[in-house]
């Protein structure tokens, strides 16, 4: 849970448009929108070192963070509500903050992680993970860093849906119950493989048969009398 608080500085940013936000990147700037309650909405920039040093740390993306703008002293306590990469170089091209109350819910996407070793899978199975994130709402401090799947007890052929996950204390889960997290089945090549051979069997016993109303080759039918 995002209990940690991480403080980040931000400048005012007056410069707007794509050509002033290029030339900002390059040196080494990212804009950002930090928005949200009763602030108005303030553009800004911040060094693209100390930005990724914010959301790097023991809670990532889901830390809260205590925002200070310009000559500002109280901070503004605020999550990182949305981003933008190069799609190549993976490199911060954009960021919105959202300030938030810390006495009232927020939702949030959180990334789900399989724990535990299923029998299926020593059985020969496959595990596959059939949703990578859920959506979830709670107090910005308790919405977790992950949400933990534990398939320790998954056989092949067993399902795990979402009604099938308790939720940890004070988390609501926002999706349909009957969402389908995991599965666990027997490798899609094995089944090819029995298809394939099925199918030569078929064409093996059909071999030097004539298919019924069909005259087998090299006979001719009886004249009609």
């Amino acid at each position: 849970m995002a209990t940690e608080r991480v403080k980040l500085e931000l400048q005012e940013r007056s410069q707007r448009g794509s050509a002033a936000n290029r030339r900002l990147r390059k040196q080494g700037l990212v804009p950002g929108v930090l928005y949200g309650s009763a602030l108005e909405p303030c553009a800004f920039v911040v060094p693209e070192a100390e930005l990724r040093h914010a959301l790097t740390g023991e809670h990532g993306s889901h830390a809260i963070l205590d925002v200070v703008v310009g000559e500002e002293k109280k901070p503004h306590s605020a999550i990182l509500k949305d981003y933008q990469r190069h799609p190549v170089k993976g490199a911060l091209l954009h960021v919105d903050l959202h300030v938030i109350r810390l006495d009232q819910a927020i939702q949030s996407s959180v990334t789900i992680t399989l724990v535990g070793e299923s029998p299926g899978a020593k059985a020969g199975g496959v595990v596959t993970p059939s949703a990578r994130e859920l959506n979830v709402e709670a107090l910005p401090a308790q919405i977790p860093d992950q949400i933990e799947v534990d398939v320790s007890e998954l056989d092949i052929g067993d399902l795990l849906h979402l009604s099938d996950l308790k939720p940890p204390e004070g988390v609501v889960f926002l999706d349909e119950p009957d969402t389908l997290l995991v599965s666990v089945t027997l490798p899609s090549l094995v089944v090819e493989e029995v298809e394939e051979e099925e199918e030569g069997e078929e064409g093996e016993e059909g071999e030097g048969e004539a298919a019924e109303g069909e005259t087998p080759a090299g006979e001719a039918e009886a004249p009609s009398e």
